[in-house]
């Protein structure tokens, strides 16, 4: 009974502390258009942009267990799909996010095809080819794409009743999507799908076994994850109202794998981390100099890899469990069920009870005064006569 009366209390602890960090961080994230100056607010909505594109890829990769480096790819088809809706067709910010979540899908699904036989660097390699040939393809469909002028369209306007600037507006509703697609994926990976990734990527022969379809969750890893990334390129779309080719070269797909990596893989938080260490450290270290965001992006890499293996995610706990081992151990607390507080008790009590001159033994009852005691032979002495 005191297990689970522990176990409930340690629930319900958790439950507060997850509760309160969450509205700590929704206060957080409310207030900090109003504090920071414009561009800071710029910077912040491509964090949660990023954060999108990268709890995708952290589905393919830290929960999927495949490798990809074409994410750049379907989050520029995403981004083109938002471009030229809006360019061609001159549709509504809010239609396009739809149509490039589908479309994104569509391509996802049939890229996974090849998933289902290859592996490791294998599949890295086809993925990668995706996201190289896809620039050119671009420059290629001119009169559907703008070639390599590429495509200007309307930023998302305010409006009147908000009474909100445009990049304060902005970032509430990508704000608004990040949540909706962050908390989208957590529940992806508490349900029956997730857990069926997880069989696969800890051991496929042991998932097959168990009944999970490994061809059908590896297209649909591929997918989901596309889905994500076409929605991040939307709002890339939105926020910066221009795309070209040269923007979504191979390189922004190296750079979200390594963004991943560094934020932690296989961890709800890790996407959040990584899209911070991914906007932030090149526009820190290109004040440096121009050549700096390369060779500072790519030792803090390292850094970040020898310091925390698992990620800036992992690294408070890895923190906690370096300084607990090094604490001096302490004694077993003691038992306080009722058993073990009732036994002291009865043992005070078998104590103070009387106890008869069998169990007590002769010293334990015969005092000096005792006639006894005075007419008590030494044991082996000569019988005394009646003289004596």
């Amino acid at each position: 009974m005191s297990t689970i009366t522990t176990a409930l209390g340690t629930d319900r602890v958790r439950w507060l502390r997850a509760t309160l960090t969450v509205l700590v961080a929704a206060a957080v994230a409310v207030g900090a258009p109003f504090y920071f100056a414009p561009f800071q607010v710029f910077q912040l909505t491509m964090v949660l942009l990023y954060a999108v594109a990268l709890a995708g890829l952290n589905l393919l990769v830290g929960f999927g267990g495949q490798i990809s480096l074409g994410h750049g790819a379907f989050f520029a088809a995403g981004a083109y799909t938002a471009a030229v809706m809006l360019d061609r067709y001159d549709t509504g910010h809010l239609a396009t996010l739809p149509a490039a979540a589908a479309g994104s899908f569509l391509l996802g699904l049939g890229f996974g095809v090849p998933a289902l036989r290859l592996r490791g660097l294998y599949l890295a390699l086809v993925t990668l080819s995706f996201a190289v040939f896809l620039p050119p393809l671009l420059k290629r469909l001119e009169p559907v794409t703008g070639g390599s002028m590429g495509l200007t369209v309307d930023k998302l306007q305010p409006p009147a009743w908000s009474g909100l600037a445009e990049d304060q507006w902005t970032y509430f509703v990508v704000l608004a999507v990040t949540a909706s697609a962050l908390l989208l994926a957590r529940n992806l990976l508490r349900s029956r799908v997730g857990r069926a990734l997880l069989a696969v990527r800890d051991n496929e022969s042991a998932a097959e076994v168990m009944g999970v379809r490994l061809s059908l969750h590896k297209t649909l890893a591929f997918a989901w994850s596309a889905m994500f990334a076409g929605v991040a390129g939307c709002l890339y779309t939105w926020v910066i109202g221009f795309v070209s080719p040269d923007s979504f070269s191979f390189v922004l797909s190296i750079t979200l794998l390594a963004g991943l990596v560094v934020g932690g893989l296989a961890s709800l938080y890790g996407p959040l981390l990584g899209a911070a260490f991914v906007m932030y450290v090149p526009s820190v270290s290109q004040d440096l100099s121009e050549a700096a965001p390369g060779v500072v992006f790519g030792l803090l890499i390292i850094t970040v890899m020898f310091v925390a293996p698992t990620g800036l995610a992992g690294l408070p706990g890895r923190v906690l469990g370096a300084v607990t081992s090094r604490l001096p151990r302490t004694t077993a607390p003691l038992d306080r069920t009722p058993a073990a507080e009732s036994a002291p008790e009865a043992a005070s009590a078998r104590d103070t009870e009387p106890k008869s001159p069998a169990e007590s033994g002769p010293s334990a009852t015969l005092t000096p005064a005792d006639p006894a005691v005075v007419d008590a032979e030494p044991v082996g002495a000569p019988p005394r006569t009646e003289k004596e």
